[in-house]
């Protein structure tokens, strides 16, 4: 199920304003209406949410906070466009990514990602973009924001990226025959992301690799290490 209700500290978490902060909003401003538990705890909403990680980036911009709470929801996504295309492009998309990705929006990544790929190129993309999302996605898992699903569903879809602009690449010759990468993680090491871009980097360059993957066997690699044609470098990313 899509999560739908979020705490203050989800929020906190994800647009990286303080809970105590947002409730002063709440109470000086009337920027967002939660709704309560029978307890009395704050419960937020998808729209919410969105509302949020607006004012966080409208915020970052230099706009002050009495400015943004004179604006209705409609404007406030205006304001953000419209600075978006002048500046910190990458600051919106990344907003947009979390979104995308507590919803479980495909359409919604493809939307973010077409458009930084129109303007960086796959590697501006991975590393202006990507990067400094996944660095937040760690802190998200570890605070409990979000779930597993929410992780892998995201991952893949990046993961997804990466391979599709490696095929592209490994259809051309390699420029360097006289030397060959050998790329691998090691036993028990899943996550092969990095990796995988390390690979499209190498092709992109002209250079030979192998790519062997996650949880590889050490002692599987003599074989690559015992061929004395062509110098090998083995490249482990553990």
């Amino acid at each position: 199920m899509i999560k739908s209700k979020f705490s203050i500290k989800d929020l906190e978490n994800l647009s990286g304003i303080k809970a105590h902060t947002i409730r002063i909003w709440e109470k000086r401003y009337g920027l967002l209406t939660p709704d309560r538990t029978d307890t009395n705890i704050r419960t937020y909403d998808l729209e919410a949410l969105q509302k949020i990680l607006n004012i966080s980036y409208l915020k970052n911009a230099g706009i002050k906070i009495s400015a943004i709470a004179e604006l209705s929801s409609e404007d406030i996504e205006v304001q953000v466009r419209n600075f978006a295309e002048r500046n910190n492009k990458n600051d919106h998309a990344i907003q947009e990514l979390k979104l995308a990705m507590v919803n479980f929006d495909q359409q919604m990544f493809q939307r973010v990602y077409q458009s930084s790929l129109d303007e960086f190129g796959f590697s501006g993309v991975f590393y202006n973009l990507f990067v400094p999302f996944l660095e937040e996605l760690g802190y998200l898992w570890q605070s409990k924001t979000i779930n597993l699903a929410h992780e892998h569903f995201i991952s893949h879809l990046i993961k997804q990226k990466v391979l599709i602009n490696l095929e592209k690449l490994q259809y051309e010759q390699p420029q360097y025959q006289e030397q060959v990468y050998i790329l691998f993680l090691p036993e028990n090491e899943m996550h092969e992301l990095g990796l995988l871009f390390l690979n499209y980097e190498l092709l992109k360059r002209g250079c030979n690799t192998i790519y062997l993957g996650a949880s590889m066997m050490l002692e599987s690699l003599p074989f690559f290490k015992n061929k004395e044609a062509i110098p090998t470098y083995v490249i482990n990313v553990g």
